[in-house]
C-alpha cells in the first residue's frame, strides 16, 4: 500500500498519465478522420464494420506499444532504487516475508500500469462503439493486454533485484522487452534463410520448360522451387505481445483481414502452415481463391508462457530479497 501511495502522489505520474491520455485520443481521432475520408464517397458500401474494428485494432496495439514503453520505467529501478536509498533494508528488517514485499511492489507497479490503460478504455470503447468487434472478444483482448503489462511488470522487478545499478537495470529491462516485441519477429524471419531447401512441388501455371506445353493454358506440372519451412519456427511469434493480444481476437466474418487485428492473426496462421505443396501462378480465375489455413490458436501457450516467466520472475526477486543474504554484488550497500 505504500508503494501504491507513493506512486499516486507522484506529481510526475499524473502528468504522464495526462499526456498518455491526450496522445491516445489525438491518434483515435485522427484513425476515424483519416478512415472515414478514405471511405466517403463509395456508394452501396457501409464502412462501419471495417472502420470499427480497424479503429478498435490500431488504438489496441498501440497502447500496448505505448505500455511496452512505460512498464519498464515502472519497476526497472524498484528495488536497486529502494535499496541505495537504504530503504530496502527497512522493509526486510519488518514483519514482511521476501514474497511480501516482491508481490507488493508488483502489485504496486502492474496498478500503475493498468491505470494507463483504463485511461485509454474511453478511446477503445469508441471503437467498439463504431461496430465490427465482439464485446466479448474486446473484453478479452484488454485482459490479454493488462497481462502482457503485468509480466513487463514483473520483468523490470526481477532486473532491478539483480543489478544494483538503477541505469544498467533499465536498459537491460528495455533490452529484454525489446527481445519479446521486437527480437522474435527478427529471429523468425532470420530463420527463413536456415529453413530452406529445394524440393519438388506441383505448380498451377505456364509450364515454359516443356515444348508441348499452351503458351496460353495454364496446366498442372511439377518443378524445382526453394521451400521455406516456416512452420518449423512459428512458434517464435507467439512469444510476441502483439501476436499473442492479436490472436485472441476473432478474424472479421467476411475473411476481408482489413483490420490490423485479423492481419496479424493470418499472418501467423500462414507461417503455422508453412510454404504449400502446390502453387497457383495462373492467376486466371480457374482456381478458387487461397483461404486463410486453419492453424491452432498461439493464445493459450502464448498465455501460459507468460505467466510462467511471470510468476518465474517473481520467485526469483523474493529469493533475491530473503535475508540474511550469503553473497552481494560488489558495492551493493546493505542499509
Amino acid at each position: 500500500m505504500l508503494e501504491a501511495r507513493q506512486r499516486i502522489r507522484s506529481t510526475r505520474w499524473k502528468v504522464a498519465l495526462a499526456i498518455w491520455f491526450a496522445m491516445v485520443g489525438l491518434v483515435t481521432a485522427g484513425i476515424v478522420a483519416v478512415l472515414h475520408r478514405s471511405s466517403f464517397g463509395y456508394v452501396g458500401y457501409d464502412p462501419s464494420e471495417t472502420i470499427g474494428r480497424t479503429v478498435f485494432g490500431l488504438v489496441l496495439l498501440f497502447v500496448l506499444f505505448l505500455g511496452l514503453l512505460v512498464s519498464p520505467t515502472l519497476t526497472a529501478t524498484t528495488i536497486n532504487g529502494d535499496r541505495n536509498a537504504g530503504t530496502l533494508a527497512v522493509l526486510q528488517a519488518s514483519t514482511l516475508s521476501s514474497w511480501d514485499i516482491a508481490v507488493g511492489k508488483l502489485l504496486a507497479s502492474w496498478g500503475a500500469a493498468l491505470a494507463f490503460l483504463v485511461a485509454s478504455l474511453p478511446f477503445l470503447l469508441w471503437g467498439l462503439a463504431i461496430g465490427g468487434t465482439g464485446v466479448l472478444a474486446a473484453i478479452g483482448a484488454v485482459l490479454m493486454l493488462a497481462v502482457v503489462l503485468a509480466v513487463v511488470c514483473a520483468i523490470g522487478l526481477v532486473v532491478s533485484s539483480l543489478v544494483s545499478r538503477p541505469a544498467g537495470s533499465a536498459v537491460l529491462t528495455y533490452v529484454l522487452v525489446a527481445a519479446l516485441s521486437v527480437g522474435t519477429l527478427i529471429a523468425f524471419g532470420l530463420s527463413a534463410f536456415f529453413l530452406s531447401s529445394t524440393e519438388t512441388v506441383r505448380v498451377y501455371g505456364y509450364d515454359y520448360s516443356s515444348s508441348a506445353a499452351s503458351s496460353d493454358t495454364c496446366e498442372w506440372y511439377e518443378d524445382e522451387r526453394t521451400v521455406v519451412h516456416t512452420e518449423w519456427t512459428a512458434w517464435l511469434l507467439g512469444l510476441n505481445p502483439f501476436v499473442m493480444v492479436a490472436d485472441f481476437t476473432p478474424s472479421s466474418d467476411d475473411g476481408s483481414f482489413s483490420d490490423p487485428l485479423s492481419a496479424i492473426s493470418a499472418g501467423v496462421r500462414y507461417a503455422q502452415a508453412g510454404q504449400p505443396d502446390e502453387l497457383d501462378e495462373c492467376y486466371d480465375g480457374t482456381q478458387p481463391d487461397g483461404e486463410v489455413p486453419a492453424g491452432t490458436p498461439y493464445w493459450p501457450w502464448s498465455l501460459a508462457a507468460y505467466l510462467v516467466i511471470g510468476v518465474g520472475a517473481v520467485a526469483l526477486t523474493a529469493r533475491r530479497l530473503a535475508v540474511p543474504t550469503a553473497t552481494l554484488a560488489r558495492g551493493m550497500r546493505i542499509a
